[in-house]
């Protein structure tokens, strides 16, 4: 999601990108949750992409109208900071939350968090890009500063500080329709113990499956291929059980 318009109430929308850069406004975040729950979704993620870099606070009223809308679970993030943070966004209806940067700037934030809500409430989110070398580093800010985080060691030590899941996007993937990057994916599923979640790049059905099989994840998180793709998340569900793969077709 990102912040459209003027005044001290910007119009939240959401929006795809493209490598983090080119964006395309789609609609209300609300009335598109709706439709992917109605489609057999299984759960949403809400970013406030610009929340960061632009030091504004948490969507806590586009939290509020989705619970009160929907019935599946959500993950919100964007512009959290705070164990306040944390307790407002969860107070109001969202069931997780990730955190990015200010986790990179103060891993404590996770533990802290941990501790207050359970680890099952605390998602690290990872944005990464391969340098020159091939090596993969957390960004942070919406992809726009890079850090010296290595992704693998990263994601360890998410999972020893107490985050309960682990959420991947691949910056040069993003929006590309190119398919994941099943080689990062599969570093981090195998060194960590904890759910791992993956996107960035899906462009076909086969992209979800190879998350699974190859990728080693326990769920894929798709924007762009739902909102320009002709097929919705029932019939990719039932691509990905035909290749064998237990997900329950009916949610």
């Amino acid at each position: 999601m990102k912040a459209t318009g003027f005044g001290s109430a910007p119009r939240m929308v959401l929006v795809t990108t493209v490598q983090f850069q080119k964006v395309v406004e789609i609609g209300d975040p609300v009335s598109q949750a709706k439709i992917y729950e109605a489609q057999a979704a299984d759960e949403l993620i809400f970013v406030d992409l610009d929340a960061s870099i632009n030091s504004r606070g948490t969507v806590v009223e586009v939290v509020r109208q989705a619970a009160e809308q929907i019935f599946m679970p959500f993950t919100v993030g964007g512009g959290v900071r705070t164990i306040a943070d944390f307790r407002k966004l969860l107070a109001n209806g969202a069931d997780k939350v990730s955190v990015n940067t200010a986790a990179v700037e103060r891993p404590e934030l996770i533990t802290e968090a941990a501790e207050v809500f359970g680890a099952q409430c605390v998602v690290l989110s990872i944005d990464y890009r391969r340098d020159a070398q091939g090596r993969c580093r957390a960004w942070i800010q919406g992809g726009k500063t890079e850090t010296p985080r290595d992704l693998v060691d990263w994601a360890v030590e998410g999972e020893r500080r107490g985050a309960g899941e682990i959420l991947l996007t691949s910056i040069d993937r993003d929006g590309t329709g190119s398919g994941l990057d099943l080689d990062a994916t599969r570093a981090v599923t195998d060194a960590v113990s904890i759910p791992v979640i993956t996107s960035g790049g899906c462009g076909l059905a086969a992209h979800f499956i190879a998350g699974f099989q190859k990728g080693g994840a326990d769920a894929v998180s798709a924007g762009t291929f739902f909102c320009f793709k002709d097929q919705n998340p029932m019939q990719t569900r039932a691509h990905i059980s035909n290749a064998g793969i237990p997900i329950r077709l009916h949610t």
